[in-house]
């Protein structure tokens, strides 16, 4: 490591942001840098940020990363410890979507999906926590999605692996809290990736889900690359917010995701209360 890079990262933070030659990965990379930060800019094809590293080559360190393969997860995590001291920030990113009804999934899409969207970003957490947890200082920001609390027909694999990524997340906040490390779930609504594009993922359709899946793939063609939200902008919330000395363990971004997740709760919350009477019904009847 060089002395200039010791002094750099000295007075900076130090990033580790899965999938970023596109999207929100690659937003948060160009924010990072430019704010003066450090980062380790994984890929599976890292040429695609190219660009950044030459523009700062002394902050910016690009590795190749399949996050499903645990050995390059292993590598990729010891080479940005060896050439920065430390990570101050791991962003999971590394994601696609899928679209499909369940009964038109089938059993290799939905463990793709799991394995990916979950497994993956479990597996590089503890693989960064180790390091967090032995400096008593450390970020993990999970990108989740609006689909990590709400569901829409058609988007079942992808709201169970968002849904299982948030729950167990919440756990580890409370884990590693006293160990000095905190977590942060971002819940992007529509945005301006290729999510809805390139990174789709469409399952055979079924005439039997004609109006409500089909109905979802038809908003899904209309609506790529006309999403309100801006990706720049919400990098910028993102490295603001864990720039903070407190952080929030949810960050919705987008109106559309504040909408989604306060109509979800309302839905919730009914239910609990239409079904109070019958669950307080339950339990053993107290003794004469």
């Amino acid at each position: 490591m060089s002395t200039h890079a010791d002094n750099t990262t000295a007075t900076s933070r130090v990033w580790f942001v899965t999938g970023s030659s596109s999207g929100f990965g690659r937003a948060i990379v160009e924010e990072v840098v430019a704010r003066g930060d450090c980062v380790v800019a994984t890929a599976r094809r890292p040429e695609a940020l190219a660009d950044l590293a030459a523009k700062a080559p002394d902050r910016v360190q690009l590795a190749e990363l399949d996050v499903t393969r645990p050995e390059q997860v292993r590598a990729a995590v010891a080479a940005a410890v060896a050439r920065f001291g430390r990570i101050d920030v791991l962003v999971n990113n590394a994601g696609f979507s899928i679209l499909g009804a369940v009964e038109e999934t089938d059993e290799a899409a939905l463990r793709a999906t799991m394995e990916l969207m979950f497994f993956a970003a479990v597996a590089t957490t503890r693989e960064v926590l180790l390091h967090m947890r032995a400096r008593r200082s450390g970020t993990i920001v999970q990108i989740t999605s609006v689909g990590g609390i709400t569901t829409a027909p058609g988007f079942g694999p992808y709201c169970a692996a968002k849904h299982a990524l948030e729950a167990l997340s919440e756990s580890l906040a409370a884990e590693v809290q006293p160990h000095g490390v905190r977590v942060l779930v971002v819940e992007p609504g529509a945005f301006r990736t290729s999510l809805f594009g390139a990174a789709f993922r469409h399952m055979p359709a079924l005439d039997a889900y004609a109006a409500t899946v089909g109905a979802m793939r038809s908003w899904v063609r209309q609506t790529d690359g006309e999403q309100g939200g801006d990706p720049a902008k919400a990098a910028r919330v993102i490295a603001d917010v864990v720039a903070r000395p407190e952080v929030p363990l949810r960050l919705p971004l987008g109106g559309d995701a504040v909408d989604q997740i306060r109509a979800k709760l309302a839905l919730i919350a009914a239910d609990v209360d239409r079904s109070e009477a019958l669950a307080r019904a339950t339990g053993f009847d107290a003794e004469a």
